[in-house]
């Protein structure tokens, strides 16, 4: 790490970062009520209410968003005259998964390796305490010299729209010259980058009914429609034979001309088995940042154990689709409600529901906020050139901050790079990562403010 005072400053305050990390990792803040107590949602919003209100922040508040989440809020005026940069994470966190699979409890933040081992370490709770770290460094070191507004979201990960209707209806309350989305994450610990683009997405539930209750598979099976197996095939329909996404009507074959992702290297970060495939075509970066991606996320049908013979009368699936820079997220999600009923045999009835729907984003990497990062990242990792990587993932707000803001310059960085392992089990965040990415983002604030 450089010698820069602002450098020194968070390395100081990284006890504290842990302390406060170990705090909001411990709330269960996933924004499904079915499944998580809405007071451990509510219980992080606080936490993140009192951390604004501590540094100094004023008009701190928990704003009640239409998907009935609470997204927090914060101002910290600057010098008379400066510009205003919004920073945005989000507390709400995916669930644990199968929490017995995990080495250390999910909701405890723990040390191990090098590591700290948590759900929401990386993504994006660890997002919260790095840019708290920025402006305390900054405080320590001759002040924040731009005005400062924070938003953290409670429901980024549901896709459920709140805080982007929220935004809508209340224009003036985001507004910003620029806009640091510490949602993302670098190409691999160590090497800075900043994401350019995001595939955006749809998310539909797939229900398909054949009988009336369910049949003895020896009495009717062979003649009676099976739900299940209908189910099976439409999915099946969304996949050609090397794994390619095929959806009727969307274009497969886009590329991508930047940064790449070395094969074995994405094998070794995705974890992919001896011997299993990738697949589909083209290069990495074409497949995860530049092409459609179909996931069957779940399929609701009976468990192996318990299992009776029958023919299944009803079967359902959620089906997330990733749609890519360049293509309309309404329209994706119209292609794929079209291939789904085309694509169900047998006369079959079927329901599409949709779920949840974001648009796809791209940044003008060529604005002055950019050139100011390249140079805070250049400080925080010495001998290392920033990076402009895509991302497979979504980020819905995005789309909705560059309409409503059309001159604000967009960022995104942050602590997932491909160790953290957000989403799954075992996620983690780098302290070393969280260090260097908060002297950044302190030093592009003070950068961005001269230019």
């Amino acid at each position: 790490m450089s010698s820069h005072p602002v450098a020194e400053t968070v390395a100081s305050l990284m006890p504290r970062a842990k302390a406060e990390l170990t705090e909001l990792v411990a709330f269960r803040s996933v924004a499904d009520f079915d499944q998580f107590p809405r007071s451990e949602s509510e219980g992080a919003a606080r936490w993140v209410a009192d951390a604004l209100a501590a540094e100094g922040f004023q008009d701190v508040a928990l704003l009640d968003t239409p998907d009935g989440t609470q997204s927090v809020y914060g101002h910290l005026p600057g010098p008379e005259g400066a510009k205003t940069v919004l920073l945005y994470a989000h507390y709400d966190v995916q669930p644990p998964l199968d929490e017995a699979a995990w080495t250390t409890p999910p909701f405890e933040l723990t040390e191990r390796d090098g590591r700290w081992y948590g759900r929401g370490a990386a993504d994006c709770k660890g997002g919260v305490i790095m840019h708290l770290l920025a402006l305390r460094a900054l405080k320590a070191n001759g002040g924040i010299p731009v005005h400062v507004k924070v938003i953290a979201e409670g429901s980024e990960e549901q896709g459920t729209g709140g805080l982007e209707r929220y935004a809508e209806e209340h224009p003036d309350l985001l507004a910003a010259d620029t806009i640091v989305i510490g949602d993302a994450g670098n190409f691999r610990a160590g090497l800075p980058t900043v994401t350019s683009t995001l595939r955006g997405m749809t998310l539909v539930r797939i229900q398909i009914d054949t009988l009336e209750g369910n049949l003895h598979s020896g009495q009717f099976g062979g003649a009676a429609p099976d739900a299940l197996a209908a189910l099976i095939r439409v999915l099946d329909s969304l996949r050609a034979k090397d794994g390619s996404t095929t959806v009727d009507g969307l274009a497969p074959e886009s590329r991508w001309e930047g940064l790449q992702y070395a094969e074995e290297q994405f094998r070794r970060d995705a974890k992919v088995l001896d011997g299993v495939e990738l697949i589909g075509s083209g290069t990495v970066a074409d497949r995860i940042w530049a092409r459609p991606s179909v996931t069957v996320l779940g399929i609701d049908c009976p468990p192996v154990v318990g299992a009776t013979p029958s023919v299944q009368a009803s079967a359902r699936a959620l089906v997330s689709l990733r749609v890519p820079p360049g293509v309309d997220a309404v329209e994706a999600t119209r292609l794929l409600r079209a291939h789904l009923e085309a694509h169900t045999p047998w006369g079959a009835r079927v329901r599409i529901e949709q779920v949840g729907q974001g648009q796809a984003f791209s940044a003008d990497t060529t604005s002055p906020a950019y050139a100011a990062m390249a140079e805070a990242m250049a400080v925080a990792y010495p001998g290392q050139e920033m990076q402009y990587a895509g991302q497979g993932g979504s980020i819905p707000l995005c789309n909705t901050l560059a309409a409503l803001y059309p001159r604000a310059e967009i960022l995104l960085i942050g602590l997932s790079e491909p160790e953290a392992q957000i989403h799954a089990v075992n996620e983690s965040v780098s302290p070393e990562e969280l260090e260097r990415l908060s002297v950044a983002e302190a030093l592009f604030l003070r950068t961005y403010a001269a230019s």
